[in-house]
């Protein structure tokens, strides 16, 4: 039997992964970014209005060379993705089946939702005084807060992804005799899927923003500290590689919640 070239590792092959990265897409998204430098590059020598006081992309470079030899910067990535993972890990924990049932039960759902929706408006970061106070250390009520950035979301993502399902496809199953737990495994949880989905990776960009502002106000360590410091310092290099940083690291987590679900929804897939 002769061996083919189709082998996967992880579910991944690397036929289609070599072709992804060298594909025109990815060589359009490096053009723009190259351009973007450029732009940068120019428009911070000439003092462009549009750029102020940002520092050149050969300044941050430079101002990268040592932060990347210095422990702390990687500290600070490190203490960052904690709180983000553990504040996410917890909001789909607790959110996903809540936004189930509030989908699936009336008396639950007009029980709930009044009190979701008075809550939801809240903007996390109202929430850090409250949580320094009310929990005992600064990590707990980080990701306490970063937790509130993904709750919401993921519990109204899942809600309209119940209430989207399309009642035929359950009336059907129920005529054929399916049992209530063949109908939620076979037809809704597939279905809502894609909203859950989305709720996660809607809710990580959003634990990142609050997380990062978060450290910036109740914090001595974290990419958002390190930003806030720099700016008080009046390190403008260090403030730029802080939210590049920050896009970086939000970037990597959405990719990866992406591709995962990408990994559990198949049919979603579009050419």
């Amino acid at each position: 039997m002769s061996k083919t070239n189709d082998s996967t590792f992880l579910g991944i092959n690397p036929v289609k992964l070599r072709k992804a990265i060298f594909s025109k897409t990815t060589s359009r998204g490096i053009v723009a970014v190259c351009c973007a430098l450029v732009f940068w590059e120019i428009a911070a020598r000439l003092k462009f209005p549009i750029i102020g006081m940002i520092p050149a992309p050969t300044s941050v470079a430079g101002a990268l060379g040592g932060l990347l030899a210095d422990s702390y910067y990687w500290e600070s990535w490190g203490v960052s993705f904690q709180r983000v993972f553990a504040g996410f890990v917890v909001a789909q924990i607790i959110g996903i089946p809540v936004g189930l049932i509030m989908g699936m039960n009336r008396n639950f759902r007009d029980l709930g939702f009044p009190i979701v929706e008075v809550l939801r408006p809240i903007p996390p970061l109202a929430w850090v005084p409250t949580a320094v106070i009310f929990w005992p250390t600064a990590q707990m009520s980080m990701i306490f807060v970063t937790f509130l950035g993904a709750f919401f979301t993921t519990v109204l993502n899942i809600l309209g992804g119940v209430r989207n399902l399309d009642i035929r496809y359950v009336r059907a199953a129920k005529s054929l005799g399916s049992s209530n737990r063949d109908i939620f495994w076979r037809i809704i949880l597939p279905a809502i899927l894609p909203s859950i989905c989305t709720g996660m990776t809607v809710g990580m960009g959003i634990t990142w923003e609050v997380v990062v502002a978060a450290e910036m106000i109740a914090s001595r360590s974290g990419l958002g500290f390190l930003t806030w410091k720099s700016y008080v310092a009046g390190d403008y290099p260090v403030i730029v590689i802080g939210m590049i940083s920050i896009g970086i690291a939000g970037y990597i987590s959405s990719a990866i919640i992406r591709f995962i679900g990408s990994r559990v929804t198949p049919w979603l897939k579009v050419i």
